[in-house]
């Protein structure tokens, strides 16, 4: 009796060890499903799923599979953050990707160091990752990257004078804000500086003051609805003036909203919308084009920029649990940091202990919107 007993505690001890090595490891995500902002996290969204799908093929993280807690703010500020701190306080995950807007993940990134939980953010502003917050990555590339190749591309051109055109949501004005910085400093004369809010339904008034200035050049920084209505006022004008966009609209959905007014604007945008154009030679290219044709296979849509954040951002914790073999959320940090010429969807990534973001302006290619779709600018 006593060596069955025995057996039977054996057992149950075995069975228990067993079911505590499946556990899965639990990755938060706070993204704009619905709302504005879903032609951004829809994509990423898709893009989480899919990769979480991938590595639980492949039999998981550290022999484990990965559960994805997802919420949606619906792009809104308050409700990311009521996102975050559930997913801190209550879902107990080792990390969290998110959110989809700069707003957003500005109001929530200060609440990762205090829980010595990882965030990677999926936003662009300079702000997530300048200082450096030990705990806070992102990977999207940097304002100051896009807003360099606008300018080197605006001086080949001989422009002089420029007007800049922002939203006023957290991604618009760190945008306007690193702009007011780098066009004096590269010698060009700031003629303008207009904004719109995000819910503006008109831009007239503020394209008209920018015509009185007599701009070489124009750079609208927003991401949609905004902008695809700043390149149809402009086209309702008559203005002729050169208009250049963010990387904040480089999705088709862009294309779709200012339709015929989106000819022949420019934009930094990353490789993935160009994939096909690269030379074989470029580091990214393979990956680029398989992301491409399994996001299109299953979703039936086109990819953006911005599922490619999810892709990156999921791939780069998944990189570091396998290197750290650890889901202690300050084990996983600590992995991070030592990421070094990953490549993944936006760019090759390295980060270190003063580099949280680990890009450069080679992560964006210049491209023009032509026949309703992009081409790299020659």
């Amino acid at each position: 009796m006593m060596l069955r007993i025995l057996g039977l505690v054996a057992a149950a001890v075995l069975w228990a060890a067993q079911g505590f090595a499946a556990d899965p490891i639990k990755i938060g995500a706070v993204v704009s499903v619905s709302g504005p902002a879903s032609f951004l996290g829809e994509p990423e969204k898709n893009t989480l799923e899919m990769v979480k799908e991938e590595i639980n093929a492949k039999g998981g993280l550290l022999g484990r599979p990965v559960e994805l807690v997802l919420y949606d703010d619906e792009s809104d500020v308050n409700k990311a953050v009521l996102a975050a701190e559930k997913l801190l306080k209550k879902d107990g995950v080792c990390a969290v990707v998110g959110a989809t807007t700069s707003g957003s993940t500005l109001a929530i990134m200060n609440k990762f160091p205090a829980a010595k939980v990882p965030l990677v953010s999926m936003s662009a502003a300079e702000k997530i990752v300048t200082p450096v917050n030990p705990f806070v990555f992102k990977v999207a590339p940097s304002d100051r990257h896009a807003a360099g190749r606008i300018l080197k591309h605006v001086k080949a051109q001989g422009y002089k004078n420029i007007a800049i055109l922002s939203v006023s949501d957290g991604f618009g004005q760190a945008g306007r804000e690193v702009l007011k910085e780098l066009v004096p400093a590269q010698g060009f004369t700031l003629v303008a500086d207009e904004v719109f809010g995000p819910k503006d339904t008109d831009m007239t008034a503020q394209l008209t003051k920018i015509a009185d200035a007599k701009p070489d050049a124009i750079i609208c920084w927003g991401t949609n609805p905004g902008p695809a209505v700043v390149a149809r006022n402009r086209a309702q004008l008559g203005m002729k003036t050169p208009l250049y966009m963010s990387h904040g609209v480089a999705s088709k959905k862009f294309i779709e909203l200012a339709g015929e007014s989106a000819e022949g604007l420019m934009l930094p945008a990353g490789h993935l919308i160009v994939a096909s154009q690269l030379p074989d030679s470029q580091p990214q290219k393979a990956l680029l084009m398989a992301y491409t044709a399994g996001y299109q296979e299953r979703f039936k849509s086109p990819v953006s920029t911005f599922g490619g954040h999810g892709w990156d951002s999921l791939k780069l914790l998944a990189k570091a649990i396998e290197t750290a073999k650890s889901d202690k959320p300050e084990d996983i940090r600590d992995a991070l940091e030592k990421v070094a010429a990953f490549p993944g969807i936006g760019g090759v990534f390295t980060f270190t202990p003063t580099d949280h973001n680990g890009l450069d302006e080679n992560a964006f290619e210049m491209v023009v919107i032509q026949g309703g779709d992009w081409k790299i600018l020659q």
